[in-house]
């Protein structure tokens, strides 16, 4: 479904991705993990037209979208929820999701689309008169996953869904990510949260440096003496 050929990115003279490529197919989960720095959310932006590539190729589809306007991309399927939630704080949670079905031409279509979150995140449903500015944490979240879904992706990209949340309150994340996945969308999730992003992942890559280390099946990285020392805090027993 979505295929990185050697991705090279610069902001001016720094070598942000350096020859990165991984593929992602239909229907899986795939974890992306690294350190601060290492490149994943540049990963994200230059998929989704964020920043332009300065090398390789982005294949969506079987199709190049390197360089491709934001917006274009969103039409064929791949969205993007960024870093830090982004919703439009002194608007409701309804015009929020609203906002995610921008593209949406059909009224039907998209209040089956709205209708269709409300079902799978009931607490939207209950405060959708509420300013989004007003929501916890966690709920933004759930708004940002919420305005992305509506949007229709056939590939849904996360980047730090957990950044900054209470233990339960990742649980809970992490398993509105596992049930949108199960429904038949892909997942390129970029996470600081090893553990949990392993336990709802197929597969999975680290990348260092701007580029990809290591590609394995994501039991086989949960298990990885490499992987455990460096993102699983020595230990990868059930918690």
């Amino acid at each position: 479904m979505l295929e990185l050929t050697d991705l090279t990115v610069k902001y001016g003279a720094v070598t942000a991705l350096n020859g990165l490529s991984l593929t992602v197919r239909k229907g899986e989960t795939v974890a992306l993990l690294g350190n601060n720095g290492a490149g994943k959310t540049t990963t994200l932006s230059a998929i989704s037209g964020l920043v332009r590539p300065s090398g390789g190729d982005i294949r969506y589809q079987g199709r190049s979208v390197a360089g491709a306007p934001p917006s274009e991309i969103v039409a064929r399927g791949l969205v993007h929820v960024p870093e830090g939630r982004r919703i439009f704080s002194t608007l409701t949670v309804h015009e929020n999701l609203l906002l995610g079905g921008y593209l949406v031409r059909d009224g039907r279509g998209l209040a089956r689309r709205i209708d269709r979150v409300y079902g799978l995140l009931p607490l939207l449903a209950e405060r959708r008169g509420q300013e989004g500015g007003t929501l916890s944490g966690g709920e933004q979240q759930m708004l940002a996953i919420g305005r992305a879904l509506v949007a229709g992706p056939e590939l849904l990209m996360l980047d730090e869904p957990s950044m900054g949340l209470a233990p339960l309150v990742v649980a809970a994340v992490m398993e509105v990510i596992h049930d949108v996945a199960a429904d038949g969308t892909a997942v390129l999730l970029v996470e600081q949260n090893a553990r949990a992003a392993l336990q709802i992942a197929q597969r999975g890559y680290v990348i260092e440096n701007g580029r990809c280390t290591l590609e394995r099946s994501a039991a086989e990285l949960s298990v990885d003496p490499r992987v455990v020392e460096a993102y699983l805090g020595g230990d990868m027993r059930p918690r």
